[in-house]
């Protein structure tokens, strides 16, 4: 299994137009951060996670050139609002597309032209939406819907095999917990240092890898209050800061037991 890192950055987008703090006028490239994604390559299927409003230039500069599933953890505007970009991988069968019941019903809420049978042409993405609550199988791959808490709200990350994905997240249920054993690596939201009512602090995070106990943690959903190179410089064994474009590579596909 590969990972690929598509956008590692909080709402607004890293350099957050008319900020002038460091980060954001930092020129290193591991400090310039788009909305938050990840592409999942396994069994030979491409599996993205969110579609963030930058979608068409991560999957450029990624070079993907097949999409065969989606996957949404919630309907928030950072990781939505680049929904049309899959159209081209959508002209031949209608693209596969899995989430709760109440993401799919915002996102048909937000999209109502791809669901208006009247609206002709090849200009909307053709979708088969399915909503989820536990665990399903897409092409013999095994997901598993990971509910945890996005300040109030309950929302979605999802394991694959030996790796999670949990963008946004403010704390994780007991259930959740057991869903997250014997993973080899964990993406999980890492706003900055201060608390946040809707995203883990920094220490939050850091705590909460801990008791999961991945081989590997990356941080990510990173706001414009950390550094990239001093903050992993600092973060205990086994953590780091995820960036754009990073790859894994994961050779287990172990699920929780």
């Amino acid at each position: 299994m590969k990972v690929t890192f598509l956008g590692t950055g909080t709402s607004f987008g890293i350099p957050i137009p008319g900020c002038r703090c460091r980060v954001c006028g930092s020129t290193k490239s591991k400090n310039r951060r788009l909305r938050p994604a990840v592409l999942v390559s396994t069994g030979g299927k491409n599996i993205l996670i969110d579609t963030p409003p930058e979608l068409r230039i991560q999957l450029v500069e990624n070079f993907v050139d097949r999409i065969d599933a989606i996957l949404f953890t919630h309907c928030h505007a950072d990781h939505v609002y680049g929904l049309d970009d899959i159209r081209v991988f959508s002209m031949v069968k209608r693209m596969p597309v899995y989430g709760s019941p109440n993401t799919l019903n915002e996102i048909k809420r937000i999209f109502p032209y791809i669901f208006i049978r009247t609206q002709q042409g090849g200009g909307k993405p053709k979708l088969k939406l399915t909503g989820v609550h536990g665990r399903f199988r897409f092409s013999g791959i095994t997901i598993i819907p990971l509910p945890v808490f996005h300040g109030k709200r309950s929302v979605f990350g999802f394991r694959i095999g030996a790796f999670a994905y949990i963008p946004d997240c403010s704390a994780i249920p007991a259930a959740t917990f057991v869903l997250l054993r014997d993973l080899d690596v964990l993406a999980l939201d890492g706003l900055r240092k201060e608390p946040h009512p809707t995203h883990f602090s920094l220490d939050q995070a850091i705590e909460a890898a801990r008791r999961i106990g991945a081989r590997q943690t990356f941080l990510t959903h990173i706001s414009h209050n950390l550094d990239h190179y001093s903050t992993n410089a600092a973060l205990p064994a086994g953590v780091q800061l995820a960036y754009d474009r990073l790859h894994v590579t994961i050779r287990q596909t172990r699920e929780p037991r």
